[in-house]
């Protein structure tokens, strides 16, 4: 992987490359890019390439629509999928506006802002991802169904397993790219998959996510199947979760009980408050609470239907894993937030609380997560703790497409197809 604009320069030459996608993600988390060709790329790096962003939703009005893509060099990745002659390349880009300044709604920028912040105080954050999604049958249409590719569950095995060679497909496509899977599987759900992330930097992790979601929509379309990453696309089957896997080191200085406390602690505390963020959509409030999906805000060791997990791992394996969060997130928003309620939870030196224990615990505590879209809504508004990390106007634009999405939602009479029908496309 080169990172220096003058390797990726010399690179684009050596390789025949004739396209350039520029990537970025709108407040949502969708992905996002143009194309320009090779020799508009040196340009790039040094002015930034303008687009249309009053054409995004939740970036300007038409009167103030201009902002600029500046790709980052060290993001370079080869599209495999596309032709060897000709190739095209691509890159994530920081978003600024004309003047220069970083514009306040690319995620992407305010993720690095607050790795940056953490390493001023000797923090280093690793980020491992476990996605899962599902993959369903055309119709003859061309259009995608409900239908699950297979009646598979847990761990099985072609033939019940028809996902193998599309997960072979989509691991070797992103290994071309320079993205290192650990794990592939089938999972619960008919037709559910899951494919976990080697540990990376966060702002790294998220760039994977992006990566991994594109790669398997375009994979799974070349192979006459939809990929799927709705939370809870089949009513009656196991959602798709984005389990977050978190590592702190401090001063080069391994994890350590008292940062794993701290920081579990500090995510448990403003969990709630940030639910907006992980669990985005109407449906994502279908999966929490059912199928080992968590509700209720606690820690342990060995329930994996809890908040947070805390693996019996050692050394640098050691970790806790957040699995409340779903695939419809914006990741730069969702690690930006987790990361800043665990380095407010060590700056706070907070001890760990009673560990959860089923029945005994709900008695202790009964704290829950939000169960609707609308309740999420309402704590990110009244929360101190969200204005402190997400600029205002990203949060403005958010809140309001959101509480549409709720209104729509609350007015609809089928409340199950409403959540899954505008999001089925682009989520």
């Amino acid at each position: 992987m080169t990172n220096t604009q003058k390797e990726v320069l010399q690179f684009i030459k050596e390789q025949d490359v004739r396209f350039v996608r520029l990537v970025f993600c709108d407040i949502f988390g969708h992905i996002k890019n143009l194309s320009i060709s090779e020799d508009e790329l040196d340009r790039a790096f040094a002015t930034g390439i303008s687009f249309d962003a009053s054409a995004v939703k939740g970036f300007l009005q038409v009167d103030e629509s201009d902002l600029l893509l500046f790709p980052d060099p060290s993001t370079l990745a080869i599209l495999p999928w596309r032709p060897a002659q000709g190739r095209v390349v691509r890159f994530f880009c920081s978003i600024r506006r004309p003047d220069g300044t970083p514009f306040e709604g690319d995620g992407r920028s305010l993720l690095e802002a607050k790795v940056r912040e953490a390493e001023l105080s000797l923090f280093k954050f690793g980020v491992g991802p476990e996605c899962e999604f599902y993959l369903f049958k055309m119709g003859d249409d061309g259009l995608p169904t409900y239908r699950p590719l297979d009646n598979g569950t847990y761990l099985d095995v072609a033939p019940l397993d028809k996902g193998e060679n599309v997960r072979r497909e989509i691991c070797l496509t992103l290994q071309q790219m320079g993205f290192h899977t650990e794990r592939s599987h089938h999972e619960s759900g008919p037709g559910q998959n899951e494919i976990d992330f080697k540990y990376s930097p966060a702002l790294e992790a998220a760039d994977n996510f992006i990566t991994f979601k594109s790669v398997v929509k375009t994979i799974a379309d070349r192979s006459g199947l939809f990929a799927s990453f709705l939370p809870k696309p089949l009513a009656h089957e196991s959602g798709s979760g984005l389990h977050i896997n978190l590592s702190l080191s401090c001063d080069g200085e391994q994890q350590t009980q008292r940062l794993e406390e701290a920081m579990t602690e500090g995510i448990l505390r403003r969990i709630k408050e940030i639910t907006l963020f992980l669990n985005p959509l109407a449906n994502s409030y279908e999966r929490l609470g059912a199928c080992e999906a968590p509700r209720h805000v606690g820690w342990g060791r060995a329930n994996r239907s809890l908040l947070i997990r805390i693996p019996q791992t050692s050394g640098e394996y050691r970790r806790i894993e957040v699995r409340s969060p779903d695939p419809a997130c914006n990741p730069y928003l969702a690690i930006t937030l987790l990361i800043s309620a665990a380095l407010e939870g060590v700056k706070d030196n907070l001890k760990a609380s009673e560990e959860y224990l089923g029945d005994a615990y709900q008695k202790l505590s009964g704290e829950m997560l939000p169960s609707s879209l609308g309740e999420a809504i309402d704590l990110a508004q009244k929360s101190e703790f969200v204005r402190s990390v997400i600029p205002e106007r990203l949060l403005t634009f958010f809140l309001e497409a959101k509480m549409a999405d709720w209104k729509r939602y609350e007015s609809s009479i089928d409340k199950m197809q409403e959540s899954r029908a505008p999001f089925f496309l682009t989520t």
